[in-house]
């Protein structure tokens, strides 16, 4: 009896010795802003290959990006047709560490940016689409891979 719960004991203690050191792993204390400078694309699977989400981000320092979200959902029209309901957000987010948060004024849209490694982010939405001002079923969330190191341009001034 003791000789199981020492083992589980022991068990215990080396899966919280890596879960610590997973999680240690996975959070940098920055991010350079040629890390954080460029374009990102996600691609969408399967039949609606051909279409995709891009995310531009743009270091301002003082803790401070300015990002830009180009965003659809593919789907298939009646007639067969591919077509796409879009959804786009421009604005500036706050950057701790390797994580960026763009939040709405009203409150309701949160998107959070992880700077995963170079040259991927991990995007994820808190809000619904109408919430986030995209449209119908269109969503941010993903995994995205810089395809272009080059600083971003806007389309309007922010």
């Amino acid at each position: 009896m003791r000789k199981s719960i020492f083992s589980m004991l022991v068990v215990f203690g080396i899966t919280c010795v890596f879960a610590v050191a997973a999680s240690a792993q996975t959070s940098r204390s920055s991010v350079s802003a040629a890390e954080v400078n460029g374009t990102f694309r996600m691609n969408f699977q399967g039949k609606f290959r051909k279409f995709s989400n891009d995310v531009k981000i743009l270091d301002l320092g003082g803790g401070k990006i300015r990002i830009a979200l180009d965003l659809v959902y593919p789907y298939t029209t009646r007639s067969g047709e591919p077509s796409v309901n879009m959804g786009g957000l421009d604005g500036k987010a706050a950057i701790e560490a390797d994580v960026a948060k763009y939040t709405s004024e009203d409150g309701k849209c949160t998107i959070t940016i992880k700077f995963v490694k170079a040259g991927t982010i991990k995007v994820t939405q808190d809000g619904t689409d109408g919430e986030c001002g995209f449209g119908h079923n269109v969503m941010a969330g993903g995994t995205y891979t810089k395809v272009s190191s080059k600083k971003p341009t806007f389309e309007q001034t922010n």
